[in-house]
């Protein structure tokens, strides 16, 4: 069995995507809109270029989403996305990265359980949690 989040977004993301590919080192899988699958028909024209199925590839893992159709786009809650990281530096980086436009909720920091942890919902409103192991 795998666990593979799958998050939705308000129309942006393949911006996101492209974002998230480019801070993280991933690699986009699949990338398919409305208007290149057999739904094409079935939604509204404004929805064609909306991404229907994207899937991003980080280092053996696997995120995918969407856009939510129109009018039923709900920010999420009571969830973040976690990036468990080794390298202190990386960890920086890409918390930066996605606290650029974004909200910043815990600043990176050293825990109890961790070199640096921090929370930051990003400029597209997904929450992540950033962890760093500690050192051996």
């Amino acid at each position: 069995m795998k666990l593979s989040p799958y998050l939705v977004f308000n129309g942006q993301c393949e911006e996101a995507f492209k974002f998230y590919e480019t801070c993280m080192g991933g690699k986009i899988e699949g990338l398919f809109t409305y208007a290149s699958s057999p739904a094409a028909g079935m939604v509204p024209p404004e929805c064609g270029s909306k991404v229907m199925h994207a899937r991003l590839s980080l280092e053996g893992q696997v995120l995918m989403a969407c856009d939510s159709p129109p009018d039923h786009y709900k920010e999420p809650t009571g969830f973040s996305v976690s990036l468990e990281m080794k390298d202190p530096a990386d960890a920086e980086r890409i918390f930066n990265a996605l606290a650029e436009n974004g909200k910043v909720q815990m600043p990176l920091q050293k825990t109890f359980w961790s070199a640096s942890f921090g929370m930051v919902v990003d400029r597209f409103g997904i929450p992540w949690m950033i962890n760093c192991e500690q050192p051996a």
